[in-house]
């Protein structure tokens, strides 16, 4: 059985979902092709369930410390890890649905199994139920996504050796959880677990957690992991892991060891391109990830690929973006490149930090001249109320212009207010602006305004 269509889409996470979407809004006829459910690792596996995981713990902590409130303390509370689980599905079911519809009214056929490429123009596509399809195309996407990185030395099982991924199957929160990796993967199950009741020991390969971000905000975030009992062994790199009668203990390349009822792997993502045939396509791999133009296009031009296949930041919005740029240019329609420096990043922990372009550690390793401005959440009168006043804002700004370059956030909603930040580094505003901005009394963005001043 064959079917030929104008544009196959390999891959429905949000590079696939967003190139589909466009290419058919813009006339095209679309075949996407996703093994799982549309949405993608990212519905399933990834980001919303991590983040659903994040709101329940939040929840839960909240109501711990519902005394600094004014009210009566809570007596024991306990997650309930079937409603936790239920809760997750839900959300990542209805999300996906809600795609599901959105590309089925534009007319995109959605084919359920894996694609692999047999050439140029040619792909074919195996069901669950071991039923091939050939399927022709004029332009693809290569959208497939990413997979958990194991190291060299340990051996997942799913059940006391955990990925990312597998964390999410466990029937309970483990009572000792061993992370391997400081990464914002890292961190947002240290504070999920430790929100559940697990103790919680964190391996930082480098001298602190985070290493990706500003300095002060793993600091604020390290300081918020002692005061919940989580311990964190700094320039502790993993080499190897010995299991015992229901524990297991990772030991450290400087010879100190961690032992716990659990070992979590976080140690970052790599592109999922085994068994996808780019070499019958003719795609340029480097590096284990399909090499791109500015414009998404593989070595074989017809052929573009977005998201996590390609390396580098691998974010979501960033895959969607890319995946919007391959779907407007196959309908035709004029398209920029993805600046990726302008996405937003951030991390889901207690307290939530964001960014958002030029950094000021960044800036100074260039050598560029910034202007760093910055104000405290403990000033703020609704961080006070919340009892969450820990954390700041970090502006960087051009020194002569005012124009803003970047910012941090760090402290309670961090992730919603670095979005008034990254619009106005895209949009190029001056520092001042924000600064004369009315904004509402009293507020948590108040502290962005004050930053600016």
């Amino acid at each position: 059985m064959s079917a030929a269509t104008a544009f196959l889409v390999i891959g429905g996470g949000p590079a696939g979902g967003a190139a589909a979407a466009a290419a058919a809004a813009g006339g095209v006829g679309v075949t996407l092709v996703e093994a799982e459910v549309v949405g993608g690792a990212s519905q399933l596996r990834d980001c919303i369930p991590s983040k659903a995981l994040v709101a329940s713990a939040n929840g839960l902590a909240g109501i711990r410390a519902s005394g600094h409130l004014g009210s009566t303390e809570p007596g024991p509370l306990r997650p309930d890890p079937a409603r936790l689980a239920e809760r997750r599905h839900s959300i990542a079911s209805l999300l996906s649905e809600s795609l599901r519809g959105r590309l089925e009214s534009l007319g995109v056929i959605l084919l359920a199994g894996r694609a692999r490429f047999l050439g140029p123009h040619t792909a074919v596509v195996a069901g669950a139920d071991g039923a091939e399809q050939e399927v022709e195309f004029a332009h693809a996407l290569i959208a497939a996504g990413s997979v958990p990185r194991v190291p060299a030395w340990a051996e997942p099982d799913g059940e006391r050796v955990l990925t990312s991924r597998q964390a999410y199957r466990l029937g309970e929160a483990p009572e000792h959880a061993v992370i391997v990796g400081a990464g914002a993967t890292g961190v947002e199950f240290a504070h999920i677990l430790s929100s559940l009741g697990s103790r919680v020991t964190v391996l930082a390969s480098r001298g602190r957690v985070l290493p990706q971000a500003d300095p002060e905000a793993s600091a604020v975030l390290e300081e918020e992991f002692s005061e919940r009992g989580v311990v964190v062994m700094r320039g502790a790199r993993a080499r190897g892991l010995r299991k015992s009668e229901g524990v297991i203990e990772v030991a450290a390349e400087d010879g100190r060891t961690a032992a716990g009822s659990h070992v979590l792997l976080a140690v970052g993502l790599q592109p999922a391109i085994a068994g996808l045939g780019l070499e019958a396509a003719g795609v340029e791999v480097c590096d284990g990830a399909v090499v791109v133009d500015a414009r998404q296009q593989t070595s074989v031009p017809h052929i573009s690929a977005a998201g996590d296949v390609t390396g580098g930041l691998m974010l979501s919005s960033v895959g969607a973006a890319a995946g919007t740029v391959v779907g407007r240019r196959v309908a035709g329609l004029p398209v920029e490149p993805v600046d990726s420096s302008r996405a937003a990043q951030a991390v889901y922990t207690e307290p939530e930090i964001a960014w958002v372009g030029l950094q000021e550690a960044e800036a100074a390793a260039i050598g560029r001249r910034v202007k760093v401005t910055r104000a405290p959440f403990a000033a703020n009168p609704r961080a006070l109320m919340a009892a969450r006043p820990r954390g700041f804002v970090k502006l960087i700004s051009d020194p002569t212009s005012g124009v803003l370059l970047g910012g941090l956030v760090v402290g309670r909603q961090a992730t919603e207010l670095v979005g008034i930040v990254a619009l106005a580094v895209q949009a190029g505003l001056r520092r001042g602006i924000l600064a004369d901005t009315l904004l509402a009394y009293p507020s948590l963005a108040e502290t962005l305004a004050a930053a600016a001043r």
